[in-house]
C-alpha cells in the first residue's frame, strides 16, 4: 500500500464481516476484524469457534480512493462516520492507535471483553501509558468496572469500540497529561 493508506472503520451489515474481509483481501486491501473464541454446541458437541467480537465491524487499510473503488461492488459495506463541520466523514484510525488496539486484541494470553459504543462509560477514566510488560508503550484508559476491586485498563478506539479489561500492575502505569 502507498504512504497515503489509512485505517478506516467500516460496518458490514447482516453479519457479513468475514465475507467483506475476504472480498477486500482478494483485492489487495489489508483488513482487521477483532475476533474472539466462543464455545458453542454444534449438533450436540461443544466446539470452540472464532467469531467477530463486535458484530459488523471491519477495519480496512488502504488509500481512500482504493477503498471507494472496491466498495462500489459491495452494497453491504459502509464507512462508519462522524460529524465534522456539519457533514458526515469516514472515521480514520491513526496507525499507532490501530497497532496498539490490534496488539491487545491478538494477545491470547489475556482474558478480555469487547465493548461497543454506549456499553461502557469511559469519560471518567484516566488516560495512562504502560511501561514494561506485555503491553509496553500502549496507551489506554483506566476504568472501574462493577464487581472488580482493581481499576482495569482498556484500549479505546473513540466512538467505535473498546477492548479490555486488562489488569496491569500500577507500577507500570504513567498518567498521560493531555
Amino acid at each position: 500500500m502507498g504512504s497515503d493508506s489509512q485505517w478506516f472503520a467500516m460496518r458490514a451489515t447482516y453479519r457479513r464481516e468475514i465475507m467483506a474481509q475476504d472480498y477486500l483481501n482478494e483485492r489487495g486491501i489489508k483488513t482487521f476484524i477483532p475476533m474472539r473464541t466462543v464455545v458453542k454446541v454444534v449438533r450436540g458437541i461443544k466446539r470452540k469457534l472464532r467469531e467477530p467480537a463486535i458484530s459488523g465491524l471491519v477495519f480496512a487499510y488502504a488509500p481512500k480512493e482504493t477503498i471507494q473503488a472496491v466498495k462500489l461492488g459491495l452494497d453491504y459495506l459502509q464507512y462508519l462516520t462522524r460529524k465534522k463541520d456539519g457533514r458526515n466523514v469516514p472515521i480514520v484510525i491513526p496507525e499507532v492507535q490501530m497497532e496498539q488496539f490490534m496488539q491487545v486484541v491478538l494477545d491470547d494470553t489475556v482474558e478480555k471483553s469487547f465493548f461497543a459504543p454506549g456499553e461502557i462509560e469511559l469519560a471518567a477514566g484516566t488516560k495512562v501509558r504502560v511501561h514494561g510488560g506485555a503491553f509496553d508503550g500502549l496507551e489506554g484508559v483506566l476504568v472501574k468496572i462493577k464487581g472488580k476491586q482493581k481499576k482495569q485498563f482498556l484500549i479505546e478506539l473513540e466512538g467505535i469500540c473498546a477492548v479490555g479489561p486488562v489488569t496491569i500492575h500500577p507500577d507500570l502505569l504513567e498518567i498521560v497529561k493531555e
